[in-house]
């Protein structure tokens, strides 16, 4: 059984504004890199963004300590969206995956090659990722930052 949103590999759930799924390490890499998460977010698309946290990625930030306190507080941020998973304490990824797989309405920003090979396995859920220092994002075809 199919989804019904899904018009060949075009998804009709994907429209602005865009829910993105964040993971652990598009945060750290995005620090790394400067970047301001939002507004990065609007440049590769042209439309609004609401970043959207699960609480495992928050349970994984809190594991990693002291020296990933930035991304903690960045992730608390009153912009971005914290999605409750049903999850007992999984890992980050699996979420991520469960939740793209389940609802199909978010584009899941990593920087994690293994789960973007996931995501690609999932038909009509685009992938962000940091190359360039920019957002880029991949299986898109209208997005502004999608590769030529």
């Amino acid at each position: 059984q199919a989804p019904t949103a899904l018009f060949f590999n075009y998804n009709s759930q994907l429209g602005p504004p865009y829910h993105i799924l964040i993971d652990t390490n598009f945060i750290n890499f995005s620090i790394r890199n400067k970047l301001d998460m939002i507004r990065s977010m609007m440049d590769c698309l042209l439309a609004k963004c609401i970043p959207c946290v699960t609480d495992c990625v928050m349970g994984e930030l809190e594991k990693l300590g002291s020296k990933y306190s930035i991304a903690l507080r960045l992730a608390k941020d009153p912009r971005f969206e914290r999605i409750p998973c049903n999850c007992k304490g999984c890992y980050a990824d699996d979420c991520l995956v469960n939740m793209a797989t389940q609802w199909r309405c978010f584009i899941v920003a990593t920087c994690d090659k293994e789960l973007r090979r996931r995501i690609r396995k999932i038909p009509g859920v685009p992938s962000m990722f940091i190359s360039n220092h920019r957002y880029t994002v991949e299986r898109m075809p209208e997005a502004f930052g999608a590769p030529r």
